[in-house]
């Protein structure tokens, strides 16, 4: 058994020492198949993963994960997880679990070749030793490498039976995946919006709704994101981005956004009247003014700041790792920053829900003004 190291100063490591990710590495490029089980990943790791799998041209690899399941799960290894044991899956390569029985905290990377397994790294490191990031730079952990037939047949068999049904769960098909819902750093330093502690939310949500109603995102299918026809809602809605710009000189803003309620709702009691402002909390705890306007003031914005809307809505799908921002839409022409079906199927939520809370609050004039809730979430038609 050889021991592995991190190269972290002022530890570092001698010219006779190995770190776990350089071992890694090789033991990759020589075997043909990969078993792994980590109590913890990041989406940093489990890119990298995959990219050494076809790098390595690895025949199979099993990934078990086995702290998600009780804890949560961040919600952009999640979704990258998902897609990456889809990936696997259809080239028949291998798969990702998730470990449902207990917590799993052991750390074990089991390597095959030719049928049979020829080393394992066991020690304190998960996943993310393999993917150096600002989280776990200065993490010094400490492995061992072990070549011994019977102790690599051992770690071999233990894997195994994590794989077994009575313990773990392919994680396409885990229902009710706890998950721990990222930072939306897209509102980081908007003079505009405030954060608000949790215990305020769960205030509000508990307040009687006085009014509320749905707001169902209109947008296209993956497939029809090239189709505008008018029908198809790529250059309205949350995509409005995508219309013609208002100046030839720059693209529309990725995070412009056009909500737009019907007149089913426009004409409720107590609906918000035309660019009288009125305070929203949003379900994951941020604080802004907004008001309605346009014709039958249908449309919904933030005071001050038309992006506001678009980076709480998008800049949640993009903290979850399911779309990333467009810089220059103009230059999008595959269009990957369009916000699709599927892109919302996958973050588990399609319609906003604005709650008149019966609560007041006072602006800086010393004015009080509504207090409604927002919250992305899901539902169904009839709602």
């Amino acid at each position: 058994m050889k021991l592995l190291y991190s190269n972290i100063l002022p530890l570092g490591t001698e010219d006779d020492q190995e770190t776990i990710m350089d071992c890694f590495n090789e033991q990759m490029k020589i075997a043909d198949r990969v078993e792994i089980a980590v109590g913890y990943t990041s989406n940093a790791s489990l890119a990298e993963l995959d990219r050494l799998v076809d790098e390595c041209g690895i025949s199979k690899v099993c990934l078990n994960i086995g702290m998600y399941f009780i804890e949560g799960m961040p919600e952009g290894a999640y979704h990258t997880a998902i897609k990456i044991n889809e990936k696997w899956q259809k080239s028949d390569t291998g798969e990702i679990r998730v470990i449902k029985a207990f917590k799993y905290h052991g750390k074990l990377f089991c390597f095959y070749k030719d049928g049979k397994p020829f080393s394992a790294i066991i020690g304190s490191a998960n996943l993310g030793v393999i993917k150096l990031e600002a989280s776990n730079r200065r993490q010094y952990e400490m492995s061992a490498i072990t070549t011994t037939e019977q102790e690599v047949a051992e770690i071999a068999e233990h894997i195994e039976k994590l794989k077994m049904q009575n313990c773990s769960e392919n994680i396409a098909l885990v229902k009710n995946m706890p998950l721990v819902r990222e930072v939306n750093t897209a509102l980081n330093g908007i003079e505009l919006v405030t954060s608000v502690p949790k215990s305020n939310v769960e205030f509000y949500e508990r307040c009687k709704a006085y009014v509320s109603f749905f707001l169902k995102l209109k947008v296209p299918k993956k497939d029809e994101r090239h189709l505008d026809d008018g029908k198809h809602y790529t250059k309205s809605n949350i995509n409005v981005c995508y219309a013609a710009p208002r100046s030839k000189r720059k693209a529309r803003d990725w995070y412009e956004t056009q909500l737009t309620v019907g007149a089913d709702v426009y004409r409720m009691e107590g609906y918000p009247e035309k660019n009288k402002p009125f305070f929203v909390v949003t379900d994951d705890g941020y604080w802004f003014k907004a008001h309605t306007t346009s014709d039958n003031n249908k449309q919904f914005s933030a005071v001050g700041d038309e992006l506001i809307m678009g980076r709480w809505l998008k800049g949640r799908l993009a903290a979850a790792g399911i779309v990333k921002p467009v810089n220059n839409t103009a230059v999008d022409t595959d269009r990957l920053g369009m916000i699709t079906e599927e892109m919302l199927q996958e973050y588990g939520c399609d319609r906003l829900e604005f709650k008149k809370t019966g609560q007041t609050a006072l602006d800086e004039d010393g004015k009080p003004l509504d207090v409604w809730m927002l919250s992305f979430t899901a539902g169904s038609e009839d709602e």
